[in-house]
């Protein structure tokens, strides 16, 4: 009896840590702290990484920073803040690249990466999961 009642807890601890993790992954839009940018809208940061717009509201040049292709938080970002699917983000590009009309973001290998060059760079604005912000980067607030 007592094995079936840690299984039966083990698994109810599982599930609550697995539906509680999703839920507390925010994903967050930033720029460098050295960055002057403080907000753009939602329509002004899917621009900026849909290829559409290659500059900041202020005239400075502004580099997207991607995550990799299938990960949750790419994913999210693009779904929130474009409102595409990882599928209509893929074959948008392809049908970008394949007109010669421009290229993909710049892609890091993981949200650290990110932040890394998003810190060094204050003309480059990624999105990172909110557990990685820390006083290297500035959270991009979206009107």
């Amino acid at each position: 009896m007592k094995a079936r009642v840690l299984i039966g807890l083990s698994a109810l601890l599982l599930l609550a840590s697995i539906e509680s993790g999703a839920r507390a992954e925010d994903v967050v839009a930033v720029v460098s702290a050295k960055s002057p940018v403080t907000s753009l809208t939602q329509s002004q940061v899917a621009d900026i990484f849909l290829g559409k717009a290659s500059r900041f509201p202020d005239g400075t040049q502004a580099i997207p920073i991607d995550q990799p292709e299938d990960t949750p938080v790419r994913d999210r970002f693009y779904t929130q803040v474009a409102g595409k699917s990882p599928a209509q983000v893929k074959a948008y590009w392809s049908k970008i690249i394949f007109t010669g009309r421009g290229q993909p973001p710049v892609q890091a290998a993981n949200g650290v990466e990110v932040k890394k060059m998003i810190a060094q760079n204050p003309a480059a604005i990624g999105y990172i999961d909110s557990t990685l912000v820390d006083e290297s980067v500035r959270v991009v607030s979206m009107k």
